[in-house]
């Protein structure tokens, strides 16, 4: 998407690295009260009085995350600052600020990252998040961002991995496994494009999960459900690495165990079918998969009635005394202990 000959393309030398900043940041207007001072200074000032602060921070390479091939600059500036705002939300506190810092190579033209800012604009708009500072350098080995999100919670309001108790009920949001087959179904196409760079892919037939991939939603809509309906979970994280990961994660940090009962999964329609295409098992797409970017909680047995029946929340099991046992319950009821299979930056490919 770098290669259109016919697009303008203004050197970033031509603008310094103050100018660019300035540039790229000059449409940012603080909308939170306790933005004190945003871009400008050496320095952000925030002022949260009685809250607690939240602080997340993910960083995102070119290559190991995330391919130009396929993946627009508007949708990757979207889609890192979701990242972020997920882990705040997982911490059931509000998303206030965001840093972004890039590193390009010169590769890259100025309207490169202008289409990119242009993202982190729409997700700070569409999520009521200030843009207060960040950094740009140079890079030999593409694109690399690294975003820092800052949320404010009451002290009785946050909730950590940590709270889950035995009988507890496990849920989670939404559904699963569509960001991870989203990405196969563009990985099949860009292998495609490079045997036949004329090919023109057809997407339609996919569109909900290349959406789950290409641009996920942070489940802020949870965050004020689960205040509307007074339900506060007992520990909650967000999907980002695989339901298995995240499940181990909670019973790890709780010092329980956890029945998952494979039927009460929740899968898209289109999952379903894609996996059937691919040759896929679905239960373990889900639980592998990564991506999602949907929220995993936990609630006490008598909250049970607030939320059943609402489209939004899935349970999808319960926590056990015995934190060594973390076993997934098949449609035959064989008991198969989960395993932690999600994503793994580190893993050789």
């Amino acid at each position: 998407m770098l290669e259109d000959k016919n697009k303008e393309r203004t050197p970033l030398e031509s603008m310094g690295e103050f100018g660019l900043i300035d540039h790229l940041t000059k449409g940012f207007k603080p909308v939170q009260e306790s933005t004190v001072k945003g871009i400008g200074d050496d320095a952000a000032v925030l002022d949260f009085k009685d809250h607690k602060t939240v602080v997340s921070t993910d960083l995102l390479v070119e290559g190991v995350h995330f391919n130009l091939a396929y993946m627009p600059l508007k949708h990757l500036g979207y889609k890192s600052i979701m990242v972020n705002l997920s882990d705040i939300y997982a911490m059931n506190a509000e998303a206030t600020q965001v840093t972004v810092s890039i590193a390009v190579s010169n590769r890259f033209p100025l309207e490169a990252l202008e289409e990119f800012y242009e993202g982190v604009a729409m997700a700070a708009k569409l999520y009521g998040v200030d843009v207060v500072g960040g950094d740009t350098t140079s890079s030999t080995k593409g694109m690399l961002i690294s975003v820092t999100a800052i949320g404010k919670a009451r002290d009785e309001d946050v909730v950590y991995r940590s709270g889950a108790k035995e009988h507890d009920l496990l849920v989670v949001t939404g559904d699963l496994g569509g960001a991870y087959l989203g990405l196969q179904v563009l990985e099949r196409e860009n292998e495609v494009f490079k045997v036949n760079p004329n090919h023109q892919p057809d997407l339609e037939p996919y569109s909900y999960i290349v959406e789950r991939q290409l641009k996920p939603e942070a489940r802020k809509d949870i965050i004020a459900l689960l205040k509307e309906l007074e339900v506060k979970p007992t520990s909650m994280i967000d999907v980002s690495d695989g339901l298995s990961s995240e499940i181990l994660h909670l019973c790890k940090e709780s010092g329980v165990g956890c029945h998952l009962y494979e039927d009460k999964i929740p899968l898209d329609p289109m999952v379903i079918s894609t996996c059937e295409e691919f040759g896929l098992d679905s239960t373990l797409v889900a639980m592998s998969g990564g991506e999602d970017y949907e929220l995993l909680f936990t609630i006490d047995q008598k909250e049970f009635p607030k939320i059943k029946g609402n489209p939004n929340l899935t349970v999808v099991g319960h926590m056990t005394a015995d934190k060594e046992a973390a076993y997934l319950i098949s449609r035959n009821d064989a008991q198969i202990p989960i395993t932690a299979q999600g994503w793994n930056s580190f893993a050789k490919t």
